[in-house]
């Protein structure tokens, strides 16, 4: 499985490549058609153009969570 994980967000990376997830740099919204999950910063929700963006993959916010608690929730979305 493919995850996209916005930029900054190095722990988190991380952590899904230790659970056997492939993590790409989302760097625009053309990104999104390559990943089964994506995970933003949650800061601008916007700022990649995600909430005006038709996409079929789960996006999940990162703000407030910790790098296993993003895991589960792409473990969950993933299921």
């Amino acid at each position: 499985m493919r995850i996209g994980v916005e930029e900054g967000l190095t722990n988190v990376s991380q952590a899904l490549q230790e659970k056997g997830y492939q993590v790409i740099s989302l760097s625009g919204t053309s990104d999104l058609n390559n990943v089964d999950c994506c995970v933003v910063t949650g800061m601008d929700s916007d700022i990649m153009g995600i909430e005006t963006t038709s996409t079929q993959v789960p996006v999940i916010e990162a703000n407030g969570l910790s790098a296993d608690e993003i895991c589960q929730k792409v473990d969950q979305k993933l299921q």
